[in-house]
This record gives structure tokens, C-alpha cells and sequence, in this order.
């Protein structure tokens, strides 16, 4: 099967790298620092070296593109079908190198262009791509909606894989809409619509399986082959695993806190997934109240719907450290020495009061 396909391997291959070519030729119009992260509002908060964002990426790309290939091929009930699947398995990841190198490219020579939309629009498009292909796609354990009923049964492989390639299609569509509403707004329903693209057609998978038991055309008590049962354990075992994943990754994005313990000497700060900090009254220097945001780059921290943390930068403290809530409507700097602190409540009433009390403890 490689030898079939060795052409197109090669020729994939070369346009993955391209964009090192394209960095090459734009080397001297690049800035020395290129944003390679950026926020829910779509602000670069990351930033990689001029070396690192042209070479990297597309090799990370090669890497995955061949991984991807040698699963692929190497499924025993690929060989001879799926030709126009495997066809997408080969241009997918070329497309993508394409076009992430050429937006990093494009917002680093360009700072107005809008990340995220323009991320919301490709994703949905290659979705689309996608859900139009799934159909096409006969059984195999590598590609498709892998759940054991569909396995089992090739009528319902076929009607699973046409509704899920409605449901593709229909979010694929989605996405691109998303790109034409706010940033922050778009990313909560994106999480909502990806997870209705991977749950809802396994679950129509499983009611077709129990209305073929009702009507006699399945058995649901026919003994397993080993092979089956085999990927029957797979098969669960990475629906419990994505289950957990998505839930933690939900309760992260949402959830958290941030509690300030004043003590008689010292101010305790303790936020929610992030190592605790202790400020001793007398070390602060200076502190003030900001009825906005303060921004700067994240070099080392996390950040989600609900809590920004960690080191920061930016041109007018340099390095800091940022203890708030995410986009707070107000903020309060902390200097002790060379020491910065971005700190803030829930809302501008939080930390107002917070800031309050810091300067009765200060002054006291």
C-alpha cells in the first residue's frame, strides 16, 4: 500500500514543509518575536522566537502526517477500500500546515487580522470535508465512528456514518458561522458543538443497534469474536477516556477561584489549579488601583474562561505575575521592590473592596 501511494507520500510530505521555504523567503519582514498563542478575545499571549515558528510547526506537522498514515494503512480492513478516506488522511495534514504557518505568517506581518475567526472558519470548512467523506468510509478500526455496534454490523456502519456525516456537515456550517460572532462568546459554543459532533452519532449508533435487536435483523446476545471483543474493550475504553477528558476539561475551563486570606502580617493568595503565594505587608512598595485590564503576554501560566494565572510580560513592568479572574473590569498592581503583582476579584466591586483592605493593612 505504500508503494501504491508512494508518490502522493512524497509529494504530501513536500508541501507540509513549504511553509519552512515561505519562512525562509519572509525571514528578513518577520519580527524577531512571533506570537505563536493567543487568548479566548483572540490576543497573542505567547510568543516564540523567529527560528522557532518557521521550522518547527511544519516539522511537528511531518511527524503526525506520517504517524498518521502508518496507523492508517496498517489497518488489515484498509487495504483495497476507503480509497477516497485515505485520500484525506494523506492532503488533511498538508492543508493544515498550510494554512496555520500562512495565518502565523499573515498576523505576524499583519498584527489586525483575527486569529481565532479565522481559525473558526477553517476548522468549519474542514469539517465539512470531512462529514462529506464519512459516508463513503466502509468499516475499519481506524477511521470512522468506531463504536462496537457499527463494527459489528455493516448496515449499521453505513447508516451511522451517513447521519454522522449530517451532523458533520451541519457543525461544519456552524463553525464557520462562529467566526462572524465575538471571540469569547464563539469559544463556549464551539466546546458545546464539537462535543455534539463526537457524542450524538455514536449514540444513533447504539438506538439503530437496539431497533435492529427489536426487529431481529441483530442479536445482541451472538457471542463476540475475539477480534470484536478486542476492540470492543478499545472502543469503551476510549469512550470512558474522552468522557473523562471532556468533562475535566469543562469543569477547568469554567470553574475556579481565587481566595485572598488576609493574616495579621501577611497576605495569602490562593488560586485554584496554581501554586499559592504570600505577600509580607511591609515588602509592598507601592500599589494601585486600575479600572481596567492590564494585559501582557503569558511566558509560564494557565489560563481559561474563568481564571488568567501565572508569569506574565509586558512593555510596562516587564516580567510579572498575575493572580485574576479572566478580562476583570478592574485591577490592582502589587510592587514589592522589583517584584509585580496583577491581582483582582470576581468584579470591580471584589476588587475594589480587596484593594481596600490592602491599604488599611499597608498603612496600618
Amino acid at each position: 500500500m505504500f508503494k501504491e501511494h508512494r508518490k502522493q507520500l512524497i509529494i504530501s510530505s513536500i508541501i507540509i514543509l513549504l511553509p519552512i521555504a515561505a519562512g525562509l523567503l519572509l525571514w528578513k519582514y518577520l519580527p524577531d518575536t512571533v506570537a505563536t498563542h493567543w487568548t479566548f478575545s483572540g490576543e497573542a499571549d505567547g510568543w516564540s522566537s523567529k527560528a522557532f515558528a518557521v521550522f518547527l510547526p511544519p516539522v511537528f506537522m511531518l511527524i503526525t502526517h506520517w504517524l498518521c498514515i502508518l496507523v492508517t494503512f496498517s489497518d488489515p480492513r484498509n487495504k483495497n477500500r476507503n480509497k477516497k478516506i485515505r485520500k484525506l488522511v494523506l492532503w488533511t495534514i498538508p492543508f493544515v500546515s498550510l494554512f496555520s504557518s500562512a495565518l502565523l505568517y499573515g498576523i505576524a506581518l499583519d498584527t489586525t487580522l483575527n486569529a481565532a475567526s479565522i481559525t473558526f472558519g477553517m476548522v468549519g470548512i474542514m469539517f465539512l470535508f470531512i462529514g462529506n467523506y464519512l459516508p463513503k468510509t466502509s468499516q475499519n478500526y481506524t477511521i470512522g465512528i468506531k463504536v462496537p455496534w457499527a463494527l459489528a454490523s455493516e448496515e449499521n456502519w453505513n447508516a451511522t456514518h451517513r447521519f454522522g456525516g449530517k451532523v458533520y456537515v451541519a457543525g461544519g456550517l456552524t463553525l464557520v458561522l462562529l467566526a462572524f460572532l465575538p471571540t469569547e462568546l464563539a469559544i463556549g459554543w464551539m466546546v458545546i458543538i464539537l462535543l455534539i459532533m463526537a457524542f450524538i452519532p455514536m449514540i444513533y449508533s447504539w438506538l439503530y443497534f437496539r431497533r435492529q435487536v427489536k426487529s431481529g435483523t441483530a442479536d445482541a446476545s451472538r457471542p463476540q469474536t475475539r477480534e470484536e471483543k478486542q476492540n470492543s474493550v478499545i472502543t469503551k475504553s476510549t469512550l470512558v477516556f474522552l468522557t473523562v477528558v471532556f468533562i475535566a476539561v469543562g469543569v477547568f475551563l469554567c470553574s475556579g477561584s481565587i481566595v485572598y486570606t488576609f493574616e495579621e502580617d501577611t497576605l495569602t493568595i490562593d488560586p485554584s489549579y496554581w501554586s499559592a503565594d504570600r505577600l509580607d505587608y511591609e515588602d509592598i512598595t507601592a500599589l494601585e488601583l486600575r479600572h481596567e485590564n492590564v494585559s501582557g503576554s503569558r511566558i509560564w501560566g494557565l489560563g481559561s474562561f474563568r481564571l488568567l494565572l501565572g508569569h506574565f510580560e509586558n512593555e510596562e513592568f516587564g516580567h510579572h505575575i498575575r493572580y485574576t479572574y479572566y478580562d476583570p473590569q478592574a485591577c490592582i498592581v502589587v510592587t514589592c521592590g522589583e517584584k509585580v503583582l496583577v491581582l483582582s476579584g470576581k468584579d470591580a466591586a471584589q476588587t475594589e473592596a480587596l484593594y481596600a483592605e490592602l491599604i488599611a493593612r499597608t498603612e496600618g
